[in-house]
């Protein structure tokens, strides 16, 4: 195998470095010879190399062992080398003929570690000095880390006895000190748990003869071989090694670094000014190198700073420990991170150039080359903002407890010390995270997913001119480029949960509607503050639904704005999660094999007990147990009780199953315990899944990005498309194609030219950067609102109310007057009458002017805007049909529609300069188009229920069908009283992808969720933070709704999932949760064990859809309804009506009222409802008629009503032209009758969900692609 099947150890290596017996033995002599120690230095080597495994009794075990990383006892001893050999590398210890025959260890280079051990060298001394530590961090080629912590001891030089005797020993001749370096290496950075450690294997070596000195260390190695290392998230493991109890802190996620230092050690390093500088030099890729006269310092500092970049990673050599012998590699002419001993500055700043120096004793930061460090700031706001943070950190531990009682227990000191560094560095990294999302927040504005492409040039035009030169250098990096793909591939790590968090609701409401980009009033308010103050985001009524009864257009408060920095203090002073801290079992005495299989046993056992105690409380932690648990069975060689907390562990937590290691259990398996497999159902699915996921082919992750260029050759229309999604004026293909015909004119080969294309584009820009003076006036700041922009401006001309300019936004035409700049508004788009092009006299003739009537003014508006006026007069019936179309339909998405159509307009006039760039331009008047083509006018009815409509597929080319609707209430995620969680909509499009709305303000919270890659055919939300998701490819996928994942997976079913139900009398019982399968099977679940407690087979063709009603159960089943009793083993049926029977038709969709014992149903084929009593199903149905409709598709029950989708009689496949042709009935349950018709939607509706009974929520299919909002009488 190329990975390691073996669970992740503490320990990699444990290394001895020192000078070898014989060379002390001659440093002796010299010194006594010359009576000087100081003139003596001794070449450091390798004296011992201790690697797992330490224990194995049977070839069993062994085979176990080498699947993973093929080590043998790894015991190697220096014996009889010559005496002037030089430091001991990797082929000295392979040369030595009487050593034992060992594998290093491998990523690990011992070439170089005696060095790194002793990077002052190392020296006799005439006087013992105390221990020292150190850390260091190795990187491979692939950039992946190994981790070491380096303890020096000393110990006497005794002549004549070959150092054998106790340490403690005496000598006729002087006594002389030489130091032993005990390297322990991991995978893993726990800097101070290692540290903790080696300090307790000092209390040994401090007794010991040197003779035993390396019985000792095995020992020490092989215990801490024995130490798991804890999976991801909340729990933490501990164990004692004598005399101390140590903590091994976890992951806080998989995306997540390990933290196990200080990370406020740089704060008592550096003031916040200086900090900043040395994280800029780090973002810009300087050659950055860090000093101190404490080597220890120097890997802690640079760890914490690379920490602080979090998720920007380091891309370069990164070697925080220099010894002198490789102070040349300073001279690499690409980016690093390196670090020295103060003792090398002057000389390093002497014959470098171009390095920044750190000096981390004094805490200063200086250029080789310059007086002053000429690498641009971070921009100030964010700076700003990270100094205040700073500010408040409370970074001494001293300070903090001077309330406390003396601990007289060094335990519960260290414990109390602990709990404070784990808030505190929570603390830091949130503060850290905060300075990297406001440094790098509007990224995301200016990327185009679908493309890959980010726009640059746009995105450096947004910044402020002073804050150009610093995001110009970064934007080059490679430590950029990375966090960039990530970015691309909405990759949901922390800095993205804090930017979407901590957006501002204007920066919300933008996330709904596709605006061109200009900056709004807001927003240049914002920038033209002197001072910043912050700014705190107003808590919304989060418990249940607005009123949505007042008008949705883009209008919002002021609020001053931190620069564009918008992080409350919420977001910054949420507590750490709480831990679970997991006590291992005492080592044994013996570490022989039967003794370390005894400590695992205990180890399983306790597993087991916290398991059992778990059950009902953290599903996280369950899984982690789990997680542990199967590492340690696969170690005892238990497979198929591995093989079982596997299959536990993958329903409770995916994101932690290691895949790796189930799979070489399933190859592992011996033929009896195959046979056993077979017998266990789960395993057998749990097998299935393993071989199926490995034989998928890996998904590459796409890591191209682009930056858009203009095209060379002539564009067909699929390159024109491709071409134009790319640069970022739009996505939405319709518009794309009416803008091809637009450039394309009379072409015989209907291709757009790459000149006609580059004019084009250029003109989109230039207009884009014209208005930027207009928007920036006092006058148009103080009288427009918030939200808007100025987006076309017209040369100057004569009007009815003077000479000016005029200006559009996206709601109002207003006039600049010349002279003293003047605003005047000339009207609203929603209060224009009538448009019309006229001729007013002008000197010797007549010219074209545009009149604009409004229900504003009495006098009808002139201007003779002469050859513009034909434009403007497309532009403003555009805006006109645009705004009242977004009136009557309640949706703001069409006035953003016509604006895009309005900007392309302009720059296809603008591109063209012919006679035919009216008529080209005039293609592009689409919704002008509908208004004088069709009617327009919706229904009063409908205008009255319909509150407001959104569009999930915003951000998509094209819209997708909403498949399934799920709305859950905020006390669903509101369990602890500190939480504010607002109510949510769940939307399931096509291809598995999920998007949540903010049920509160319908602003979109999560716009990808990827549920499988199947469809996703049904939603039910659940207490315990849970909504659990169907989908086509027999999976039921379970979110945990605080961090919006799916970590959790029900593979019980064989087919399709159908329908899920619960008992809504009795939302915290977990007897009546059920889910089915197309292929007619019910499974009932136990919700805090996941597993299956009953399964049903309802003789059926097809099983569509289910619902709970106390002990009894309802199935749709293609042409018959089966109702289900626990109590009994009888069906009843309920068959399709007689006159739909003769017809390939099927229910649809039904309901049952409980209350009032009735069941209503609706048929694919079929334009009727039909009721039947349940108490007698004997009883004649009753029938409902539905006019205008063609079928019935879906239906729910919202207080005495049922609300019914429909397919319109006229329906032809949708074409999205504003014609609404789909239906939403409303039925009186106690009439029987259709209390209301409304138009819904212009293409069939195939989902309907209850807010509360305040609200019905509607998604329609692809062509419509939208979700309508209706309000509930």
């Amino acid at each position: 195998m190329t990975v390691d099947c073996l669970p992740p150890a503490l320990l990699e290596a444990c290394v001895v470095v020192g000078a070898s017996s014989e060379k002390l033995q001659e440093a002796y002599q010299v010194i006594n010879n010359n009576g000087s120690p100081e003139s003596v230095q001794l070449e450091p080597g390798i004296l011992h190399v201790l690697a797992p495994p330490f224990v194995s009794k049977t070839a069993e075990h062994e085979a176990l062992r080498s699947c993973g990383r093929k080590r043998n006892s790894c015991l190697k001893k220096k014996r009889e080398q010559p005496s002037s050999g030089a430091a001991t590398t990797n082929q000295d210890v392979e040369a030595s003929e009487e050593s034992e025959e060992v594998t290093v260890p491998k990523d690990i280079d011992l070439s170089a570690l005696p060095q790194l051990c002793f990077p002052g060298g190392l020296e006799v001394t005439s006087e013992e000095k105390n221990e020292q530590f150190h850390f260091l961090v190795f990187t491979d080629v692939s950039g992946n880390k190994t981790y070491g912590v380096v303890m020096q001891y000393y110990r006497p030089i005794l002549e004549g006895t070959s150092c054998s005797q106790n340490g403690a020993g005496s000598s006729t001749f002087s006594k002389l000190f030489s130091a032993y370096s005990f390297c322990v290496i991991s995978k893993y950075a726990y800097f101070t748990a290692l540290k903790d450690c080696l300090s307790c294997l000092l209390t040994q070596l401090r007794t010991c003869r040197l003779s035993d000195m390396e019985e000792k260390v095995k020992e020490f190695a092989t215990k801490l071989t024995l130490v798991p290392v804890p999976p991801p998230g909340q729990l933490h493991l501990m164990f004692t090694l004598h005399p101390l109890t140590i903590t091994l802190p976890s992951r806080e996620d998989k995306d997540q670094p390990l933290i196990d230092l200080d990370l406020h050690l740089p704060f008592l390093c550096f003031r916040p000014q200086q900090l900043l500088q040395v994280l800029s030099c780090l973002l810009q890729e300087q050659r950055v190198v860090l000093f101190s006269a404490d080597w220890a310092r120097l890997c802690l500092i640079a760890e914490s700073l690379l920490i602080f970049l979090k998720p920007l990673s380091w891309q370069h050599p990164f070697v925080p420990v220099l010894p002198r012998d490789m102070l040349d590699f300073l001279m690499a002419p690409t980016a690093f991170l390196m670090g020295s001993h103060l003792s090398h500055f002057s000389e390093v700043a002497a014959e470098t150039d171009d390095l920044i120096l750190v000096n981390i004793d004094d805490g200063s930061v200086s250029s080789s080359s310059l007086d002053v460090i000429d690498v641009p700031d971070i921009p100030p706001a964010a700076a700003d903002c990270f100094t205040h943070r700073c500010q408040s950190l409370q970074a001494h531990f001293d300070l903090d407890q001077c309330h406390s009682a003396t601990h007289t227990d060094i335990d519960e000191l260290r414990e109390q010390r602990r709990a404070w560094q784990h808030k505190l560095n929570h603390d830091i990294q949130r503060i850290a995270l905060e300075l990297v999302v406001n440094i790098f927040r509007d990224v995301s504005i200016h990327l185009n997913y679908e493309h890959r492409v980010f726009h640059s040039e746009e995105f450096l035009n947004t910044r402020h001119p002073n804050e150009q030169l610093f995001y110009k250098k970064v934007l080059d990096t490679q430590i950029f480029h990375s966090f960039l793909r990530d970015r691309l591939n909405k990759k949901m790590d922390n800095f993205a949960r804090m930017e979407l968090s901590t957006r501002s609701d204007m920066q919300k409401m933008k996330s709904l509607v596709e605006m061109p980009h200009r900056p709004n009033m807001q927003e240049i308010q914002a920038k033209r503050k002197s001072s910043i103050s912050e700014n705190r985001m107003n808590k919304r009524l989060g418990m249940s639904l607005p009123n949505l009864a007042g008008d949705r257009a883009l209008s919002f408060k002021r609020n001053p704005l931190f620069s564009g920095i918008i992080v409350s203090d919420s977001a910054l002073k949420s507590p750490p999660k709480p831990v679970k801290v997991l006590k291992l079992p005492l080592f044994p005495v013996t570490l022989s094999f039967s003794s370390v299989q005894s400590f695992f046993i205990e180890l399983i056992q306790q597993l087991g007990k916290a398991i059992d105690s778990i059950q009902n409380e953290n599903s996280s932690l369950l899984a982690r147990f789990y997680y542990l648990r199967g590492l340690i069975n696969t170690l005892c060689l238990r497979r198929l009780d591995a093989l079982s907390d596997f299959q536990n562990l993958c329903k409770t937590d995916t994101a932690i199953f290691p895949t790796h290691v189930v799979t070489w259990l399933v190859d592992s398996l011996q033929q009896d315990e195959r046979q056993q497999v077979h017998k266990r159902p789960e395993l057998k699915r749990l097998i299935f899944k393993v071989k199926t996921d490995n034989e998928k082919p890996l998904v590459q992750t796409n890591n191209c990005i682009k930056r858009f260029k203009l095209p060379q050759n002539h564009l067909d229309q699929d390159e024109f498309v491709r071409c134009v999604q790319e640069c970022g004026i739009v996505k939405d293909v319709a518009t794309i194609l009416r803008l091809f015909d637009a450039l394309a004119g009379d072409h015989s080969k209907q291709v757009v030219e790459p000149e006609v294309f580059r004019l084009f584009y250029t003109f989109w820009k230039e207009t884009e950067a014209g208005v930027q003076d207009v928007n920036h006036l006092s006058e148009v700041v103080t009288q427009l609102d918030n939200s808007e922009c100025v987006y076309k401006l017209s040369s100057c001309v004569k009007t009815s109310h003077g000479v000016g300019k005029i200006a559009m936004t996206q709601k109002r035409l207003f006039l600049l007057t010349e002279g003293k700049p003047g605003f005047l508004e000339i009207t609203k788009f929603r209060d224009i009458k009538d448009v019309k092009i006229a001729s007013t006299p002008f000197l010797l003739g007549r010219v074209p002017s545009l009149r604009v009537l409004s229900s504003s003014r009495s006098e009808v508006f002139e201007a003779n805007l002469r050859t513009e006026t034909k434009l403007w007069s497309l532009v403003v019936r555009e805006m006109w049909a645009g705004r009242k179309m977004a009136d009557e339909h309640k949706d703001p998405e069409y006035i953003t529609r016509a604006l895009t159509n309005v900007l392309l307009m302009d720059a296809v006039v603008g591109c063209l300069q012919t006679q035919r760039s009216i008529s080209a331009a005039s293609k592009l008047a689409h919704f002008d188009k509908i208004k004088h083509e069709a009617p327009m006018m919706v229904p009063e009815t409908t205008s009255e229920t319909l509150k407001h409509k959104i569009n999930p597929s915003l951000d998509l080319a094209e819209p997708q069908t909403v498949h399934v609707l799920l709305y859950t209430p905020g006390q669903l995620s509101c369990n602890n009283a500190q939480d504010e969680m607002n109510p949510k909509l769940w939307v399931a499009l096509s291809g598995g992808r999920v998007v949540v709305f903010d049920a509160a303000s319908w602003l979109m919270l999560q716009d990808d969720i990827q549920v499988g890659e199947s469809q996703v055919t049904c939603m039910m939300g659940l207490v315990q933070d849970q909504v659990w998701m169907g989908s086509q490819d027999s999976v039921i996928y379970i979110i945990d709704t605080h961090s919006m994942s799916c970590n959790k997976q029900l593979t019980e079913h064989r087919h399709e999932v159908t329908g899920l139900s619960v008992d809504s009398r009795d939302h915290n019982s977990s007897q009546h949760i059920y889910s089915c399968s197309c292929d007619g099977t019910v499974l009932q679940w136990d919700l805090t064990s996941l597993t299956v407690k009953q399964q049903f087979n309802p003789t059926c063709d097809r099983l569509s859809s289910i619902q709970i009603d106390g002990s009894t159960l309802w199935c749709c089943c293609g042409d018959v309804i089966v109702e289900l009793k626990e109590s009994s083993a009888q069906q009843r049926r309920i068959a399709l009506p007689s006159d739909l029977q003769s017809m390939p038709s099927s229910f649809s969709c039904f309901v049952v009222i409980p209350e009032r014992g009735q069941l209503w149903a609706g048929c694919s084929d079929s334009v009727e409802l039909y009721v039947w009593q349940t108490t007698n199903l004997k009883h004649p149905f009753k029938i409902i008629s539905l006019p205008n409709s063609s079928r019935i598709t879906c239906m729910i029950g919202v207080k005495n009503q049922i609300w019914v989708g429909c397919d319109g009689q006229n329906g032809d496949g949708g074409q999205c032209d504003g014609q609404l042709r789909s239906q939403v009935f409303v039925v009186d349950l106690d009439s029987l009758t259709v209390a209301k018709e409304l138009l819904a939607h212009s293409d069939s509706i195939q989902t309907l969900c209850s807010a509360e009974d305040r609200y019905v929520l509607s998604g329609a299919a692809r062509h419509d692609g939208k979700i309508a909002i209706w309000k509930v009488e």
